[in-house]
């Protein structure tokens, strides 16, 4: 029975499946994977946590704290299942959410549309106010027509109103005022500031990002709520923190009040728990791929450091893994760490076009009906199916024997829908699925690497996700990689990567000025304000002073140009030439090029970070995970017409104390690894399996 020790759980919200992780003081480390349960997603994680807690005997009291990744807010979005929501902006501004920016994310594709805007126009209403470029009020703003306008939007049923008018982050007497009236007349309606949300520069970005906020506060504050609250049915009552897009944790009152930030929470673990990886094997160079049932993500890390966006969209097609055409989704600017994602995964969808020509993806078979091998429903073949044909897969089990698998209904699905339609045999349909599927997830490696500048050949490749070690030799190869790491507990890395997070505050305030001619003193007070609010925050998120850290940054661009760089400034003294030496530097490395010294660079926006440190470490040195029954199988496996069937080995991930040479499967609890021909295969000290591609002992 595992008793005396303090646990922490790690809970992450896939597509597919939802992950949990216990963490105990010790090392001692359970896992649970369940399919998610997208009617009720609390409902999937109650159930997991409550059959963890009967198989190892662990209790509510021994529970110290609950860190969650969901994607609640995202599929809100994406499913336009949002709250009613109204938007007040000032006279003139009304259609700011339609115009957008005016880009084309699709180039020579006239049919492409806008995605709705989030709130319709009837729900958008103007007030006669004005606040000029330097926060001088031009218009007075009435306290009688605010009154109108919100009696208005509450006739109208709405459920969260976002606020956001001209040049307020200089001055945000107006929306106060607003908010004030709202609060008065409208108790139960919900609302959000822009000068609360994002007090920067950019009208669109800001009104977007703030409505964004709005439609998501009823969403993401009902969930929470519930979730606390079944939670506490269980007993445990410690703080729930959520994972932010950013890579850091804030409590989950925070979240509820700013749901913005939790959007791309989901995918981020898995990138914290990588960074951590790096650090410890002092690697500083790696790209992390996580593939799981619905998506596929990759991300850069660089130095000991992650890869962050200042913005991004959410929907319409944006996270297809290119860098180069945006706007397409629902437009963010909030601090994130930087991900590409694909709509690939093992339940994507294999179908023809109308073409005839084989494709894999967007469209997911989901947690429910799943896969046809599932046996549960499902008509329509997908990844898992194709993997179950080709030998990958485990043809009778997967999740450690949780999960039956029908191989025979993955073959002939694949047969009636794909092969025979196709006029080719069964493993050549299989493997041309595997094969489209890798190609589809190497555009969101390209999308972090080469569009960026960098050599993939370069990096070293953190493969995890329940199908990422399936897909990372293939991938490698195509790309030219020759080493890659898949983590213990692969298939619940997610998870168990948001333990390594640290709870942490981005803040940001827009003071333009031209470095050239900018004074240091006026840039200390700036983020002197900022470093303030964090330590309020960190106060009351309950760590004293020696445990607060704070960094600063600063986005800028060349003047002229309407994009920025967020830059991380080095501690110590303002020096004006030197932070405009660091944008000239990152310029280069993202774009290929940088002016020279004489062209003014311009500071946008101050930022800062606050980060509560733990006391002490929050992942132990030593891990010690349940070892895994030996697997001492054999398998036939479809290796394409060069290498065709081959009779191949299966391995658990105990069972590799010596080098090996693929053709080779390594099968554990939450995933599959393939060692394809010409690649060794070994575990690390630190028990990770250690993929060399292009060498062989034999």
């Amino acid at each position: 029975m595992a008793r005396g020790f303090n646990y922490r759980i790690g809970i992450d919200i896939g597509g597919t499946f939802t992950d949990i992780v216990f963490l105990a003081d010790d090392g001692t480390l359970h896992t649970r994977k369940v399919p998610t349960t997208v009617d009720d997603y609390g409902r999937g994680i109650i159930e997991g946590v409550a059959e963890v807690f009967r198989q190892t005997g662990i209790t509510s009291a021994d529970i110290e704290e609950v860190l969650h990744a969901t994607t609640v807010a995202s599929n809100a979005i994406l499913e336009l299942a949002g709250a009613c929501t109204g938007l007040i902006t000032t006279r003139g501004f009304r259609d700011v959410l339609e115009l957008r920016t005016l880009r084309m994310p699709r180039l020579y594709d006239i049919g492409w549309e806008k995605p709705p805007p989030l709130v319709p126009r009837y729900l958008r209403l103007e007030v006669n106010e004005r606040v000029d470029a330097y926060g001088a009020v031009e218009q007075v703003l009435e306290h009688a027509e605010v009154a109108t306008v919100v009696d208005r939007l509450v006739a109208e049923g709405v459920e969260a109103i976002a606020v956001c008018l001209i040049n307020s982050f200089v001055n945000p007497t107006h929306e106060q005022i607003i908010g004030e009236v709202i609060a008065e007349r409208a108790p139960n309606v919900l609302y959000c500031l822009s000068v609360d949300v994002l007090p920067e520069i950019k009208e669109y970005e800001r009104t977007s990002t703030t409505v964004i906020n709005a439609y998501l506060l009823p969403v993401v504050a009902r969930y929470l709520r519930h979730l606390e609250s079944e939670l506490a049915r269980l007993g445990i009552k410690t703080p729930l923190l959520m994972m932010q897009s950013n890579g850091g944790l804030t409590p989950a009152d925070q979240a509820a009040r700013y749901p913005c930030n939790i959007i791309e929470s989901g995918p981020v673990g898995g990138v914290v728990g990588g960074h951590a990886l790096a650090c410890k094997l002092a690697l500083d160079s790696v790209i992390t791929f996580d593939m799981g049932g619905t998506t596929a993500k990759a991300s850069l890390l660089e130095n000991g450091q992650f890869s962050r966006a200042i913005d991004y969209s959410v929907g319409g097609g944006i996270m297809i893994g290119s860098r180069l055409l945006t706007g397409a989704g629902y437009r963010l600017r909030v601090p994130a760490i930087d991900l590409a994602e694909v709509g690939a995964g093992g339940g994507s969808l294999i179908w023809l076009d109308a073409g005839g020509a084989m494709q894999v993806g967007p469209r997911s078979a989901g947690a429910d009906p799943g896969p046809v091998c599932y046996g549960r429903g499902g008509t329509q073949p997908t990844v898992t199916d194709a993997n179950v044909v080709l030998g990958y897969l485990n043809p009778t089990h997967l999740i450690g024997g949780e999960l039956a698998i029908d191989a025979e209904l993955s073959r002939r699905a694949l047969q009636d829908l794909v092969a025979t339609p196709l006029g080719i045999d069964l493993a050549h349909a299989a493997h041309g699925a595997h094969q489209i599927a890798a190609a589809n997830m190497i555009r969101a490696i390209k999308a972090v690497s080469s569009e960026r500048g960098r050599d993939p050949r370069d990096y070293t490749l953190f493969a995890f996700g329940g199908n990422g070690p399936l897909f990372a030799a293939t991938m490698a190869q195509a790309l030219g990689m020759t080493r890659i790491l898949v983590p213990p507990s692969p298939g619940l890395f997610s998870a168990f990567g948001i333990l390594y997070a640290e709870v942490e505050h981005h803040y940001a305030q827009t003071l333009r000025r031209t470095l050239y001619d900018a004074n240091p003193a006026d840039l200390e007070t700036a983020w002197k304000t900022l470093e303030e609010k964090a330590r309020t925050q960190l106060d009351r998120d309950g760590f004293p002073t020696e445990q607060q850290r704070l960094r600063r940054a600063a986005n800028m661009h060349y003047k002229g140009q309407i994009f920025e760089l967020s830059i991380p400034l080095a501690d110590g003294p303002i020096d004006c030439t030197a932070m405009a030496e660091a944008f000239g530097e990152e310029h280069l490395r993202t774009y290929g090029h940088r002016a020279g010294s004489e062209e003014p660079v311009e500071l946008v926006n101050v930022e800062l970070i606050g980060q509560g440190v733990p006391e002490h470490p929050r992942i132990p040195e030593r891990l010690q995970i349940t070892a895994a029954e030996p697997v001492h199988d054999e398998r036939t496996a479809y290796f394409g017409t060069e290498d065709g069937w081959l009779d191949i080995p299966v391995f658990g991930r105990d069972d590799l104390t010596d080098i090996i040479d693929g053709p080779a499967i390594i099968e554990e609890y939450d995933a599959t690894c393939l060692v394809p021909p010409g690649t060794q295969a070994s575990i690390d000290a630190h028990g990770n399996i250690v993929l060399q591609l292009g060498q062989s002992i034999s």
